[in-house]
């Protein structure tokens, strides 16, 4: 392998390795607000109303979905902090921890101002 050959190489392994951890970091610790829905209802309570708790309530109980943050018209999956999210239901809320796509494994829950 000539010189120009091993430096390209090099070049080429440092940009993934560099693209991967950037990847990485995108995908990390983070904070959305919204509002607490289900899986099942989704953006049907995209507006902070406690009436609409029941229904958040309803769908948990009787397994029509998990537990999902309606933040600016998307809807993420929660995974974890059950009871906290629960006396959040259908109102706002500050959900913090590991995002990897539309899916958010929660850390900390804390009602929204």
């Amino acid at each position: 392998m000539t010189k120009g050959k091993t430096l390209l190489s090099l070049v080429v392994v440092a940009a993934w390795i560099t693209g991967a951890a950037w990847m990485n970091a995108q995908d990390d610790h983070q904070t959305l607000t919204g509002v607490v829905s289900t899986t099942h209802c989704g953006v049907k309570h995209s507006t902070a109303d406690a009436s609409q708790a029941g229904c958040v309530a309803s769908c948990i109980s009787s397994d029509r979905g998990g537990y999902a943050l309606v933040s600016g018209g998307k809807v993420y999956t929660l995974e974890g902090s059950d009871a906290e999210l629960a006396k959040l239901a259908a109102v706002g809320a500050k959900v913090t921890g590991h995002l990897s796509g539309m899916n958010m494994k929660v850390e900390k829950v804390e009602a929204s101002n």
